[in-house]
C-alpha cells in the first residue's frame, strides 16, 4: 500500500467557472466539516492512482478538497495478479455480466482476504482513530472492517452496478457483502444501484473537474494541434504542442497515439463519431462500431479510443478486448476499415493523456456512450460539458444525466444496433438539433454535475457521520 501525493488546488480557476457564490457556499461547508473532524483526516482508499473512473475522481476532488479546508489523503492498495483478476471477475458480476467463466468460490475467498490482510496491516500504519476511511469499490472492500477495527468511520462508495439484478450480480454480492454490510455508511451513484440491505446508504452522483486538464477550454487551434501532434489526425508534422492548464504546470503533448486503421489518419473536415471508453466488454466498443457502420452516413468517421492496454494496473482484461475489437475491425471490408480507426492513448504522463482525451471529445461532431451497464459513465458528462451531442444507453447513471432531446438521446435497448444506428444518424444529418442538444448538455452539468456540488454531498455525509460517532 503507498500514499499518493497530491497538491491543493488554487481557487482562483474554480471561482472563474462557478462564479464566487457557489465556491463561497462550498467553503463555508467544508469549515463546518473541519471543525466537526477536529483534526482528524479523511482518507480515501482504491485500487489505482492511474486510469480509471475512481482514479480520475479523486485528482479532480481531492486536491479541491483540501483546498477548502479538508485534510484529504489518499492510499493504493497493493495486489498480485491473481487478486486483481478476482477483482475484475467481481467487478464484471456486479455489472451482471459473466465476465470470465473462473468461480468466485472458497479458493478466490482465501486469496482475497489474504491479500486484504497484507493490505490492512499496512492501513494501520496511516489511519487513527476517528479518522474517516473511504473505500471505493470492491478491490479494497475487505478494508471496511479493518477500519473500523482501528477506531475510524468506514464508508464505502460504490461506482458500478446494474439496473436489474441478475444472476451474475447475485454471485458478485454473494462474495462482496460480507465486507461491506457493517459499514457506517454506504454511498451510490444512483438509486437503482442501491442494494436493500446497505447499511446507510446515500445517494451522491459523481462530477468532473472544469479546470483540470480533461475538461479544460481548448481553442479550435490547439484541439487540431494536439489531435495532429498526436496522430489522430492527419496533416501533422510531429511537432510537440504545449498548452497551458488553469490549474498546475503547462503540459507538453508529444506522445503518438497507438492506431488501428487502414490508410493514413482521418482529416480534420471529416464528421467524427467518437467514443472513449474502457477496452470492456461492458463499454460495448464492438457495438458501436456496427451500429456506426449500419447508420452509413457518407463520408463519416469512427474514432474508438481507449486507455494503452499495458497503462491501467488493476484491469488485467483490457487487452484482450481490445484484441477482441481488432479482430472485428480487421474482418470488415476495406472500404468500411477505411472509416474507422481504434486507438490506444499512452498513460506514461496522465496530464498529457487527459489533454488528449478533451481534445478528442472537443472534435467529436457526435459522442457515444453506448454501455451495456454503466455506474455513472463520466466520460458522457465531460462530453457534456464541451457542448458535444451524445447519444447514450438509458442505463444507470447514463439515464440521470441525459434528459432525452434535451441534453441528448437515450438509447432505451443499448443491445439495438438499429436504434443506435439511427439515433447516430439521425445526430450527423441534422446539425441544428445537434447543436440544441449539445447546448442542453452543457447546461446539465453546469447545474447538476460539477465538483462544489459533489463535495457540498460529501460535506453533509462526512458531518453526519462523524456527528453519529460522537453520539
Amino acid at each position: 500500500m503507498r500514499e499518493v501525493d497530491f497538491g491543493t488546488a488554487p481557487l482562483t480557476p474554480y471561482r472563474d467557472v462557478l462564479g464566487a457564490e457557489r465556491l463561497d457556499r462550498l467553503r463555508e461547508a467544508a469549515e463546518h466539516v473541519a471543525v466537526a473532524l477536529h483534526g482528524r483526516r479523511v482518507w480515501n482508499v482504491n485500487s489505482t492512482s492511474a486510469g480509471g473512473g475512481v482514479a480520475e475522481l479523486l485528482h479532480a476532488l481531492l486536491p479541491l478538497a483540501r483546498a477548502v479546508g479538508i485534510d484529504a489523503r489518499w492510499l493504493v492498495i497493493d495486489g498480485d495478479p491473481e487478486f486483481f483478476a478476482i477483482a475484475k471477475r467481481l467487478c464484471t458480476r456486479l455489472y451482471g455480466a459473466p465476465g470470465d467463466p473462473e468461480p468466485l468460490g472458497s479458493e478466490q475467498l482465501r486469496h482475497y482476504r489474504k491479500v486484504t490482510e497484507l493490505n490492512g496491516t499496512a492501513l494501520a500504519e496511516w489511519v487513527r482513530p476517528g479518522d474517516v476511511v473511504v473505500v471505493h469499490e470492491a478491490q479494497p472492500a475487505g478494508l471496511v472492517d479493518v477500519a473500523r477495527r482501528l477506531g475510524a468511520t468506514a464508508v464505502w462508495r460504490r461506482h458500478i452496478g446494474r439496473d436489474v439484478p441478475n444472476e451474475h450480480t447475485r454471485d458478485g454480492w454473494a462474495f462482496l457483502r460480507r465486507f461491506v454490510e457493517h459499514a457506517d455508511a454506504t454511498v451510490f451513484l444512483t438509486e437503482q444501484h442501491r442494494p436493500d440491505w446497505a447499511p446507510r446508504p446515500h445517494i451522491i452522483p459523481p462530477s468532473i473537474d472544469p479546470c483540470a486538464p480533461k475538461n479544460m477550454e481548448l481553442t479550435e487551434r490547439e484541439v487540431l494541434d494536439v489531435l495532429r501532434c498526436t496522430g489522430v489526425l492527419g496533416g501533422g508534422d510531429g511537432e510537440p504542442v504545449t498548452v497551458r492548464p488553469p490549474v498546475g504546470e503547462r503540459i507538453e503533448v508529444r506522445r503518438q497515439v497507438t492506431a488501428v486503421r487502414e490508410g493514413p489518419p482521418p482529416p480534420a473536415t471529416v464528421p467524427m463519431v467518437v467514443q472513449v471508453s474502457r477496452w470492456d466488454e461492458l463499454k460495448d466498443m464492438e457495438g458501436v462500431l456496427h451500429a456506426f457502420l449500419a447508420a452509413d452516413v457518407p463520408g463519416s468517421y469512427l474514432t474508438l479510443a481507449g486507455a494503452d492496454v499495458e497503462g491501467v494496473a488493476d484491469d488485467p482484461d483490457a487487452a484482450r478486448f481490445f484484441d477482441d475489437c481488432c479482430r472485428r475491425w480487421a474482418a470488415l471490408p476495406e472500404e468500411d476499415r477505411r472509416r474507422v480507426q481504434l486507438l490506444c492513448l499512452p498513460m506514461e504522463d496522465l496530464r498529457e493523456n487527459a489533454v488528449v482525451v478533451n481534445a478528442v471529445q472537443r472534435h467529436a461532431t457526435v459522442v457515444v456512450q453506448k454501455s451495456l451497464a454503466e455506474g455513472f459513465g463520466l466520460t458522457a458528462t465531460e462530453a457534456m460539458w464541451k457542448g458535444r451531442p451524445l447519444v447514450a444507453s438509458g442505463v444507470g447513471g447514463l439515464r440521470d444525466q441525459v434528459v432525452d432531446g434535451e441534453s441528448g438521446l437515450l438509447l432505451g435497448d443499448p443491445h439495438d444496433l438499429g436504434a443506435a444506428a439511427g439515433l447516430i444518424r439521425r445526430l450527423l444529418t441534422d446539425p441544428e438539433l445537434a447543436r440544441r442538444l449539445g447546448e442542453g448538455a452543457r447546461r446539465r452539468v453546469d447545474e447538476h454535475y460539477l465538483p462544489d456540488r459533489h463535495l457540498l454531498d460529501w460535506a453533509n455525509l462526512i458531518g453526519s457521520a462523524v456527528a453519529m460517532e460522537v453520539v
